[in-house]
């Protein structure tokens, strides 16, 4: 028997997630229910986990782990947990405890890798330009509505691209016109450019502008403070999704080292196959240099792992100076004053 131990990786977020609910599903529905953990893996105890995995529950008869960022599981002692895991879990033939290990890149650790069975992984790339267009006009019409092509055309040159960014957005017109509604390009401008939900993508965009550095500053600054006046958000999230951009940046940059010319088919399997995107990320390659975006990936780590371990005390001050590190200081840390 495989071990019950999964991988889906990619920049498709929302088909990538479907996915993970589909594979908790069947467990549920196998065993009737199940204890659901949720761990990251760049803030992790592996031996906790392990012992999720190897417990069994006197009430519930199932338990399903997901890991998320599962590219940081790195340290050789860990891996090793998981595989002792996977291997008693298939001599057993036991499938009553599953892990599921989910990234945003399309590569993990190899020796991780390598312990998942081919038929449990699934890499869920970034959609081609003519299947996003095709992806909106069902959405709509599944949900009773009729998307004119302009319309298509302006959300996909408007909202990330990727189906959870794209449902959380062309949702919102769902709750403005009535059934049957024919969308057009002056309701995606009422909808989506004046009553825009601010995120970690936008707050992204607000970066790469070409503005003189204070005026970004003022301006990402006024984002993330509209940010976290939204209840449901939260720092960590905040943090996870301009990882998310800033990882994508490493791999635009790498792309184009040393003056290399990537073709249309390597972009769009490095998840760049939107015309967006790649205005984008042009427009961060210039922000800022390779090293720089190394390190502003290093302050991203350092600040959530701060984050978690300090509570909500000093959050809103953590997140100022966060974009303030990123937006001036290039990913450099603010000099700490010490008094004489």
């Amino acid at each position: 028997m495989d071990a019950p131990l999964y991988l889906y990786v990619g920049p498709e977020i929302g088909e990538r997630n479907e996915q993970v609910t589909k594979t908790k599903e069947e467990l549920k529905k196998k065993y009737g229910s199940s204890d659901d953990f949720l761990y990251y893996g760049n803030d992790l105890d592996m031996n906790e986990v392990a012992g999720q995995l190897m417990t069994e529950s006197l009430f519930t008869p199932a338990t399903c782990v997901v890991i998320r960022n599962a590219e940081f599981i790195k340290d050789k002692n860990d891996v090793e947990l998981i595989a002792a895991w996977a291997e008693s879990a298939a001599k057993k033939g036991s499938d009553s405890s599953v892990l599921i290990l989910v990234s945003d890149e399309t590569k993990i650790d190899a020796r991780l890798e390598k312990l998942v069975p081919s038929s449990h992984k699934k890499i869920f790339w970034e959609m081609f330009e003519d299947r996003k267009e095709q992806w909106l006009h069902d959405f709509f019409r599944k949900n009773g509505y009729v998307l004119e092509e302009d319309a298509a055309e302006q959300i996909l040159e408007m909202v990330e691209n990727n189906t959870e960014q794209l449902k959380n957005e062309c949702s919102r017109f769902f709750m403005c016109f009535p059934k049957g509604h024919s969308v057009s390009t002056a309701d995606v401008e009422q909808i989506l450019a004046h009553n825009r939900e601010e995120s970690a993508f936008t707050l992204f965009d607000a970066m790469i502008q070409n503005l003189p550095p204070a005026k970004r500053l003022e301006n990402c600054l006024s984002i993330m403070q509209k940010i976290m006046l939204v209840k449901d958000n939260n720092p960590v999230k905040v943090i996870a999704g301009l990882t998310s951009c800033f990882r994508r940046l490493a791999l635009w940059k790498s792309l184009y080292a040393s003056g290399a010319n990537p073709g249309e088919d390597t972009l769009k399997k490095s998840g760049f196959s939107s015309k967006i995107a790649r205005r984008q990320y042009t427009a961060a390659s210039r922000m800022w240099s390779a090293g720089q975006v190394a390190a502003i990936n290093a302050l991203l780590s350092r600040t959530d792992m701060s984050l978690r371990q300090d509570g909500q005390t000093f959050q809103a001050t953590a997140m100022s100076l966060l974009v303030y590190e990123i937006v001036i200081k290039n990913g450099s840390a603010c000099a700490q004053y010490e008094a004489s």
